[in-house]
């Protein structure tokens, strides 16, 4: 009889009990655990990656978010391919990225900046049309983890990723705490050839298959 009653009790206070998290993020959280990991056994394959920063105003010295994606990627054992900065010019932009794709030594281009909605704003524009294959998941991941930390100031982003000449392309907000939550969220994990149960490295032999 007690043990009904404590039961009951029991139920009562997990129906009633406000959640914390919105469903799905609590639905993905439960999930990460036990379907992502690094299969230690396998080898780090390291990645040649290019960052480009695309902003008016910053210069090497000043460059904080090309600095973190910079350390971000060495840290996690890929090469720095290649750096640039260039301004808010879509022309600009997609000679840069295009002069990057599908290039002998750069396997991933990354970009920061020029992911809003100002009329400045135009990396998404310079480099979508640049895109064979979007990776519509990017932007889905990487929104429900900006919307942990900046609730729905989120939806102001159109941060996106997408393949070109066997390249992974990915254009990230302009600020170094946005790239950061991109890089160790998704990309830090998609980009290891270890991870499991699939990741970015181990189908970049069949990208160029319809070639």
């Amino acid at each position: 009889m007690h043990l009904h009653i404590a039961r009951a009790a029991h139920c009562a206070r997990l129906a009633f009990a406000p959640p914390k998290l919105p469903l799905a993020s609590l639905l993905i959280l439960h999930y990460i655990p036990a379907m992502s990991r690094i299969d230690e056994s396998l080898t780090f394959r390291p990645l040649d990656i290019a960052v480009l920063t695309v902003s008016d105003t910053r210069t090497p010295a000043t460059d904080k978010s090309g600095d973190t994606l910079a350390e971000l990627l060495a840290g996690s054992g890929h090469r720095l391919a290649e750096r640039a900065i260039v301004k808010d010019e879509a022309a600009a932009i997609r000679a840069k990225a295009q002069s990057w794709i599908g290039r002998a030594g750069i396997d991933v281009v990354l970009t920061t900046g020029g992911t809003g909605f100002t009329g400045r704003d135009v990396t998404v524009e310079a480099v979508k049309p640049l895109f064979e294959k979007e990776i519509e998941g990017f932007a889905t991941i990487f929104h429900q983890i900006s919307f942990q930390k900046i609730g729905t100031s989120t939806i102001q982003s159109r941060a996106c990723g997408g393949l070109a000449k066997g390249t992974y392309i990915f254009c990230l907000p302009g600020s170094p705490g946005a790239c950061r939550d991109a890089w160790e969220g998704i990309l830090r994990w998609q980009l290891d050839s270890r991870h499991r149960p699939c990741n970015f490295v181990e189908i970049m032999p069949r990208l160029m298959e319809h070639l």
